[in-house]
């Protein structure tokens, strides 16, 4: 697994391990995010390196989920080279050493390759039209690794996540900074936090959902597929926010932040999951309002 020792990888690692499987976990030489279970096996991988990926190759998975990559959109925009470097560049070459040993190539890709677009739940179907440099990024490893499936026989599965969260996520990300900045506020009696546009619909699923989409599609998915992780439950930033105002116990005022604006934002991004639904029999276990309660309760500990 790469990106182990990330948000979802350090949840998925564990999970495995329960199941009763051996995980190598391959993680940054210069240190990692989140401690990783020492029942793993840990390796060293700077995707950066072509000797490095060819190396990770080298261990011999059965299977590979590959989460690595430059996954802030703040991130990117300000390094869109280095997130074309690890996120399309890196992953191209690592299905690529990863041929001879045909493992089950898992994509962890992201529902922004699809951009804006009418009010409707996507679906796998739909033009990809990425408007960020990690969309695009992302979408072009998508085409990377399904080549190397076409052209070698590599078993690539893609898995398009739309908006995920849960305790411990970077406050990088909209919930946790909406979360904690509502816990400050309510510390210091602000009548007002900061946000950006609160006018787009998303959906957010809880981390744990997702992780067990992943774990589905390794031994249900068909090789050369795309799914979309989605539970089609549209809510609106603005709603989000109000709902983690009456969880946190502080009705503040949002107040606009131009620094918090970006510059192409999408409307609307909702998911259609029947084709993940009908391979594997996922569904969502947790509701929007026990994802957020979670989050809150984080932030408070």
């Amino acid at each position: 697994m790469t990106g182990a020792d990330g948000f979802v990888g350090s949840r998925l690692v564990p999970r495995l391990l329960d199941g009763g499987h051996e995980v190598i976990a391959a993680v940054r030489p210069s240190g990692t995010l989140a401690p990783v279970d020492p029942r793993a096996q840990k390796v060293d991988l700077d995707l950066a390196q072509p000797a490095s990926v060819f190396d990770a190759a080298r261990t011999g998975p059965e299977a590979v989920v590959h989460l690595a990559a430059v996954s802030s959109g703040n991130e990117a925009r300000r390094d869109p080279g280095l997130a074309w470097e690890i996120n399309t560049v890196a992953t191209a070459r690592l299905a690529e050493a990863l041929v001879e040993g045909n493992p089950v190539f898992l994509l962890a890709s992201t529902a922004e390759v699809y951009g804006a677009g009418p009010p409707v739940p996507r679906t796998e179907t739909d033009p990809a039209a990425p408007c960020s440099p990690y969309a695009a990024t992302k979408l072009a490893a998508e085409i990377a690794v399904l080549e190397v499936h076409r052209r070698t026989g590599l078993r690539v599965m893609v898995a398009r996540a739309f908006a995920h969260t849960g305790a411990g996520q970077d406050q990088r990300f909209v919930v946790p900074a909406f979360a904690a900045r509502l816990a400050l506020a309510k510390k210091v009696k602000a009548p007002a936090v900061r946000v950006g546009n609160l006018t787009p619909v998303r959906e957010f699923l809880h981390v744990d959902d997702v992780i067990e989409a992943y774990l589905l599609l390794l031994t249900r998915g068909q090789p050369g597929e795309t799914y979309n992780v989605a539970a089609g439950r549209p809510v609106s930033l603005e709603e989000m926010f109000y709902m983690l105002c009456d969880l946190v116990g502080h009705r503040a005022i949002p107040e606009p932040d131009p620094a918090l604006l970006r510059a192409a934002d999408i409307p609307y991004l909702v998911g259609d999951s029947a084709r993940l639904r009908a391979a594997t029999g996922w569904a969502p276990a947790k509701t929007l309002e026990q994802t957020l309660a979670e989050v809150v309760s984080a932030q408070a500990d």
